[in-house]
């Protein structure tokens, strides 16, 4: 069973995707700010991670550049997941290191495909 570690300060988006991933069969570990998901992927090394971009405490953008420096968590995708949809916002993400990006209201069915392929 793969494990996701979710970065999420929105309680009702932790909720909603957390329970549809369980559905799905995934291990799912939470993380409510960007050093509490930092140092959530380092003790619990998830197979993926869900990150949000605008978050308490670190944001996203410099949760995912610690993630990327540091040997034991570089290899761990990361997928963006933002309500940051401008034009540019894709490609900041992707220079902060993330993987994939995608927007919400969260298309379930998309992200899912996403997270399947890095966990192919």
């Amino acid at each position: 069973m793969s494990k996701i570690l979710i970065v999420e300060d929105n309680e009702m988006n932790r909720d909603m995707l957390s329970r549809r991933l369980q559905r799905k069969g995934f291990e799912v570990v939470m993380a409510v700010d960007g050093q509490a998901g930092v140092d959530m992927a380092t003790a619990e090394s998830p197979d993926l991670v869900l990150m949000d971009l605008s978050l308490p405490v670190m944001d996203g953008w410099e949760a995912t550049r610690h993630l990327k420096a540091d040997e034991a968590t570089r290899n761990i995708p990361v997928i963006a997941l933002t309500a940051h949809a401008m034009q540019g916002d894709e490609q900041k993400a992707l220079e902060a290191g993330c993987d994939d990006y995608d927007t919400k209201p969260v298309n379930f069915s998309r992200l899912l495909e996403k997270i399947n392929k890095y966990l192919a």
